[in-house]
């Protein structure tokens, strides 16, 4: 297993989503479609389907499917707050966040439909070490959130340091930015049960764990999540497994980051809106060596639901399951 491989986004006007996404450094790579009849077998959803799976230089993970269903069964997350259950968002390197800044406060003054944050600091390693701001180069990133009706992104940009496995820059693009480097999702669970089924059952390295975030120590966190005094959550990321668990400068992109608020904190639920047939971010899937395994393992395990193994709209053999925690995930065979 490698790391994330697609975002799949529920769209509605194919052109405008392309146009959007290329300014990203995406471009057009394969089509499919599929009959209703076929669609619901693999993603529950009773309508047919034409898919667009848009590629990023020559990344094999943080790839988009847009998704386009004659019947979408649901309007999506939408401009829903991020602190919410069944919460989907991708993460995106970029080496001119403020460039990103000045078209979000474009869009507003149209009259788009849009929310956004101002870039804040954030210190993301190394968090205990003493900074000597004007005498010491800084390390951190500044990270913005970027709310539009069918897309759920969050902006980050580095200050004095790289990773060299963690996002690849496209700077032929008008924006600056990288592949999605990493994914979240929200849960709540204070037992961490079901965060077991991510290494134990997909064969995901955990190498960050219970990393908290507080109203109080980030302003990044605060406006992104929408936290209030005295609120927190924990981070949980999840590598692929060629990442190091010792070395963050080896750390690679397709990272999945769970977000696990206290179950004392009152959250909206809303996976409905969040899953195949939803328009928006509605979908994550895996590629994977040897499905067959995969499928064993799962079918076994925890899981809520699974479907039978599939081919998909690129005539690719594929499964889809509900994990432990809600989620909705479609694994593909490479």
């Amino acid at each position: 297993m490698e790391g994330i491989y697609e975002v799949c986004i529920g769209i509605t006007n194919p052109i405008r989503a392309i146009q959007y996404w290329e300014q990203f450094g995406y471009r057009i790579g394969c089509e499919g479609q599929l009959p209703d009849n076929a669609a619901y077998p693999l993603y529950g959803v009773n309508s047919s389907l034409k898919s667009i799976r848009l590629y990023h230089q020559n990344a094999d993970h943080g790839l988009i499917r847009l998704m386009m269903w004659e019947i979408p069964t649901h309007r999506g997350l939408g401009m829903e707050s991020m602190k919410v259950r069944g919460n989907r968002w991708a993460i995106t390197l970029t080496s001119d966040i403020l460039n990103i800044l000045n078209h979000a406060e474009e869009a507003k003054t149209a009259l788009w439909d849009i929310k956004y944050t101002i870039p804040h600091w954030e210190i993301i390693y190394q968090k205990h070490k003493k900074s000597h701001p004007f005498v010491e180069p800084l390390m951190g990133v500044r990270e913005m959130l970027l709310l539009q009706p069918e897309t759920r992104q969050v902006i980050f940009q580095r200050f004095g340091y790289q990773m060299p496995h963690y996002g690849n820059i496209n700077h032929s693009s008008i924006l600056k930015t990288s592949q999605f480097t990493h994914m979240g999702i929200v849960i709540q669970d204070d037992s961490k049960q079901t965060l077991r089924f991510y290494d134990e059952i997909l064969g995901l390295l955990r190498v960050r764990d219970d990393v908290e975030t507080s109203y109080e120590t980030s302003l990044a966190g605060r406006g992104i999540f929408d936290l209030q005094p005295g609120e927190r959550f924990f981070v949980t990321a999840f590598d692929d497994p060629r990442s190091s668990k010792t070395d963050w400068m080896t750390a690679r992109s397709g990272r999945l980051y769970i977000v696990r608020f206290p179950q004392y904190i009152k959250l909206k639920t809303n996976f409905e809106a969040s899953q195949p047939g939803c328009l928006g971010m509605s979908l994550y899937t895996y590629r994977v060596n040897n499905i067959e395994n995969y499928f064993d393992r799962i079918k076994s395990s925890a899981v809520q639901k699974f479907t039978t193994i599939s081919v998909n709209e690129f005539g690719e053999t594929s499964f889809s399951f509900v994990a432990p925690d809600g989620y909705f995930w479609n694994l593909v065979n490479s």
